[in-house]
């Protein structure tokens, strides 16, 4: 059933998580290689709660993930979107939204995480009431750091997040009425 928050660019279906797509997301976040820039692969009771947190975020903020699907196959490629995690990185950011985007092997090296996180800020800046985006990337990650630059997000600050180093950056949002920045990110260079 579709949804008016679901998404469709030239390659990509995106909608809001469904139980059925559960067993897919649940491989793809155990894979080791998936989640070598993000953390431990995630055990089946991880994914589920994962799942549930996708479709509670919708509920309670109005906005969250989506499933990322191949338009000419129906071929599960990943989750992108959006969440609040709270983080508690001394930023003073915690309720701001921040994007991530994670794809299954077989479509990584095809261009699909950046068309996927582009089409999500482009409904970001219509639907988000928010100063701005924030991502958090593996300074190793090699292939995220190259989609941040590419989608317009600029680096804020340097962070330790469970004993590991990470990139905070930022991506102001093009919405019509926008609340002030939070302290610290007046001077972001995003483009307008």
């Amino acid at each position: 059933m579709a949804s008016e928050h679901d998404i469709e660019t030239p390659r990509l279906r995106l909608y809001r998580h469904r139980l059925e797509d559960f067993a897919e997301c649940a491989a793809m976040w155990a894979d080791a290689e998936t989640m070598r820039h993000i953390g431990a692969p995630s055990t089946p009771e991880e994914s589920w709660s994962r799942l549930l947190r996708n479709a509670g975020q919708w509920a309670l903020l109005g906005y969250g993930a989506w499933v990322v699907r191949d338009r000419a196959t129906g071929r599960f490629a990943g989750d992108v979107g959006f969440k609040q995690f709270r983080r508690s990185l001394d930023l003073g950011w915690d309720e701001l939204p921040e994007i991530g985007w994670v794809l299954a092997g077989w479509a990584r090296g095809r261009g699909l995480s950046a068309e996927a996180a582009g089409a999500a800020l482009a409904w970001a800046d219509t639907h988000l009431d928010a100063p701005l985006v924030l991502c958090m990337i593996d300074p190793a990650n090699a292939a995220s750091l190259r989609v941040a630059h590419g989608c317009g997000f600029s680096e804020l600050a340097h962070r330790t997040y469970k004993d590991k180093q990470v990139i905070i950056f930022g991506r102001h949002l093009r919405a019509a009425s926008r609340p002030a920045s939070p302290a610290g990110v007046s001077g972001l260079a995003c483009a307008p």
